[in-house]
């Protein structure tokens, strides 16, 4: 299954639907090779029915302005690229508004599968 990004803007931006206690959520996340985690904003999550701030489990995450706690959040599902996963462990964080994406789909979700971005015709797969 291929997927349409545009090659010319700065980030590739996926669909990505997150189901949570109370519902889900279509987000925009960056594609994100250089991420070994998925991250979501925690907005977000909250929106769907979790409680990041509740949350026992945190994990130190390296970002551009230094060494940040964010909550591990397991998700019930998650589905972009045509793939899904369930009970998937994502990162929370609170993300500026400014931003133009909900968070990053990282390497945690690619691992396992073949991901090519072809940059010539905007297209994606991950099979």
């Amino acid at each position: 299954m291929r997927f349409a990004f545009n090659p010319q803007r700065g980030l590739v931006i996926v669909r990505t639907e997150v189901f949570g206690p109370t519902g889900s959520a279509v987000l925009r996340l960056a594609l994100d090779t250089g991420a070994t985690r998925t991250l979501i904003d925690s907005a977000a999550l909250v929106a769907i029915g979790y409680d990041p701030a509740a949350s026992t489990d945190r994990v130190q995450v390296t970002t551009g302005s230094g060494i940040e706690s964010s909550a591990h959040v397991v998700t019930e599902k998650i589905m972009t690229l045509g793939q899904q996963r369930t009970a998937f462990p994502v990162l929370s964080h609170r993300l500026p508004p400014t931003l133009s994406v909900d968070g990053v789909v990282g390497l945690d979700f690619l691992r396992g599968q073949v991901l090519t971005v072809d940059f010539q015709t905007g297209q994606i797969t991950l099979i």
